[in-house]
C-alpha cells in the first residue's frame, strides 16, 4: 500500500466550515486514491463531540432506533436522525460535500459508472428525494461493552453517494477499549485485504461507500470496499456517521 502523509489537524478556532475549507484536499484526495480512506485529526472539538453524544437521548433529534441484534448486523443500537438534522450535523453534511463530490465524479468516470454528483448538496438531495430517497441517513451509533458492528454497506436506495464520513465522540483508552474501526477491501479473483484504522476523539475518517478505483495489470478496475467495527473490550463508544445520500 502506498504510504499516506500525516494529515494536518484544522484550526480549532475556527467555525466547522471555515475548518473544512482548510483542510488539506489535495493531500485527502491523495489518500482516498491510495487506500480508500483518509483520516482528518480533530476535525471536532472536545465540546463538540460531547455535545453530539449527549444527544443520544434526546428522542426527538431522531427518526428511528436500530437494535443491531434484531437485523443480524452485530451487537449495539443506532438512531438515525430526524429532519431538520442538528446545524452541526447539517454543516458536515452541506460543506463536506462540495469537494467530496469532486472526487466522486473522477472517480466514476475511471470505474465507468455512469452517475455524476453536482457540486451543491441541496441539489442531490433533491435527486434523492426525486428517487424516493426522502430520509435522512446522519447517524448517531452507541456502542458497549461486547458489542460490534458487522461488515457493511450503507447504500439505502438507487441513489448512492460513494464517499462516506464517521468522527469518533468518545476517547479511546479513557472512555472505552476495542471498538476499532475496520474495512476490507475486497479485488477482484484475490483475498479481501483488511484495514485498522486508530481514532482519537474528534477524529473522522472519510471513506469509500461502495467502489473506489484499483490499478492492475489489466488497468483500472473495481475495488468493493465494507466496513465496520470490532468488538468493544469495555466502556461506552459514540461516533456520528454521515451519509450523503438519503433513504427510500
Amino acid at each position: 500500500m502506498n504510504a499516506i502523509a500525516a494529515p494536518v489537524a484544522p484550526a480549532a478556532t475556527a467555525s466547522l466550515p471555515e475548518r473544512i475549507a482548510q483542510l488539506s484536499w489535495t493531500q485527502l484526495a491523495s489518500d482516498l486514491d491510495a487506500s480508500g480512506f483518509a483520516r482528518v485529526p480533530e476535525l471536532l472539538s472536545v465540546s463538540e463531540c460531547a455535545a453530539l453524544a449527549a444527544g443520544y437521548a434526546r428522542t426527538p433529534l431522531f427518526r428511528s432506533r436500530i437494535i443491531m441484534a434484531q437485523h443480524g448486523f452485530g451487537c449495539g443500537e443506532y438512531q438515525y436522525y430526524a429532519y431538520p438534522l442538528p446545524p452541526l450535523v447539517e454543516q458536515l453534511r452541506s460543506a463536506l460535500y462540495p469537494p467530496l463530490a469532486q472526487i466522486a465524479n473522477r472517480w466514476h468516470e475511471q470505474i465507468r459508472l455512469a452517475a455524476r454528483f453536482p457540486a451543491d448538496h441541496a441539489a442531490f438531495i433533491e435527486r434523492c428525494h426525486g428517487a424516493g430517497q426522502t430520509r435522512p441517513t446522519p447517524l448517531l451509533l452507541r456502542y458497549t461493552a461486547g458489542d460490534f458492528n458487522c461488515l457493511h454497506q450503507d447504500l439505502y436506495g438507487d441513489e448512492v453517494f460513494p464517499l462516506q464520513l464517521t468522527v469518533l465522540l468518545s476517547e479511546p483508552r479513557i472512555d472505552f477499549h476495542g471498538g476499532e474501526f475496520v474495512l476490507t477491501e475486497g479485488k477482484p479473483r484475490a483475498q479481501s485485504r483488511v484495514e485498522v484504522v486508530p481514532l482519537e476523539r474528534g477524529d473522522a475518517i472519510i471513506f469509500t461507500s461502495r467502489y473506489r478505483p484499483g490499478r492492475g495489470a489489466r488497468g483500472v478496475h473495481r475495488l468493493n470496499m465494507r466496513h465496520g467495527v470490532s468488538r468493544l473490550r469495555d466502556g461506552e463508544r459514540y461516533s456520528l456517521g454521515i451519509v450523503f445520500h438519503d433513504a427510500r
